[in-house]
């Protein structure tokens, strides 16, 4: 199973994503995720850098594979603007850039005013988008005429040898039947083996499953809990509410119900690598190829450090 970091650009200023992604290279990590936001999910995180900028940037200092997890190409940027965009970025990294989408949330998806369609609806939207961004990475002249999406008479001049592979984001079953069925690759950030079983059995086959978890380093285990809660307390707010609440003011006032108890069972704190550990089997016992960890907090470096030492 193959190690990378994962890049949160809800927390991080550009220059700091840019020195975590150069500091994991160097540690071994084979690979980098990175996250696709309009907003923070609480302004305690603090940023929100345009990803595709920061993504130019990595090319020139980094030479292991991108993977966006995930880019929504379906509401705030139209799927031909993200064709073009997964186009040059696949061009500066060489062929080594995977666009990861999935059907987003309303806290970055609803800026512009559109109406946040139900989930039905929004896998029905990812399959359009996905059909054409590959008629644009052919290289013709596109005209499509579908039930959400209009190009007339588009073309991507700038191309990578090959089309970027897509890989499809799910946590249903019918989302996963859909990414079995159209993606190059499965990406969860959940260790469901369940799940793996049914993208292959679908027909996803042997395409490459990738999955992601973040952890948070600090001195002791106390000091990462506080660090965690601060900052990540939405990642423990229940069922739909991540894909349904429209700004980070209404998921500070869900994580209100969220106790720092349920944030240290939930997220891997302190300076032990055991919890790491744990949740790598978790993941490889899951069937996934690759799987990405990302920290929470100001010490990514140690982080960093502890994977080069106990994992790399």
């Amino acid at each position: 199973m193959r190690i990378g970091y994962f890049l949160s650009c809800e927390e991080y200023t550009p220059a700091q994503l840019i020195e975590q992604a150069r500091l994991a290279q160097d540690a071994g990590f084979q690979s980098l995720w990175i996250s696709d936001h309009f907003h923070p999910w609480n302004d305690e995180q603090g940023h929100s850098p345009f990803v595709w900028s920061i993504i130019g940037a990595l090319s020139q200092v980094v030479t292991i594979p991108i993977t966006t997890a995930v880019t929504c190409p379906i509401i705030r940027i139209h799927p031909a603007v993200t064709a073009q965009a997964a186009a040059t970025s696949a061009v500066l990294h060489d062929g080594r850039f995977v666009l990861g989408v999935g059907t987003g949330e309303a806290l970055n998806e609803h800026i512009l005013g559109d109406r946040w369609p139900n989930a039905r609806e929004r896998l029905e939207m990812l399959e359009e988008a996905v059909e054409v961004m590959r008629e644009l990475w052919k290289g013709e002249f596109v005209t499509h005429r579908g039930r959400h999406y209009q190009v007339d008479q588009a073309r991507i001049y700038t191309l990578p040898a090959e089309p970027p592979k897509v890989y499809i984001s799910a946590f249903g079953p019918k989302a996963v039947e859909v990414a079995a069925r159209i993606g190059d690759g499965y990406v969860s950030t959940m260790p469901d083996g369940d799940l793996v079983r049914r993208f292959r059995d679908l027909g996803g086959g042997d395409k490459p499953v990738q999955g992601g978890f973040k952890g948070c380093w600090a001195p002791s285990e106390q000091a990462g809990v506080r660090t965690a809660h601060r900052l990540w307390a939405n990642a423990s707010v229940p069922g739909e509410l991540s894909q349904v609440l429209p700004s980070p003011r209404h998921f500070e006032q869900a994580s209100q119900l969220v106790t720092e108890d349920m944030t240290k069972d939930a997220v891997v704190c302190g300076p032990d690598p055991a919890g790491h550990a744990e949740q790598l089997r978790a993941y490889e016992k899951a069937g996934f190829d690759e799987v990405y960890i990302a920290n929470m907090g100001p010490d990514y470096g140690e982080l960093i450090d502890m994977y080069r030492r106990e994992f790399l």
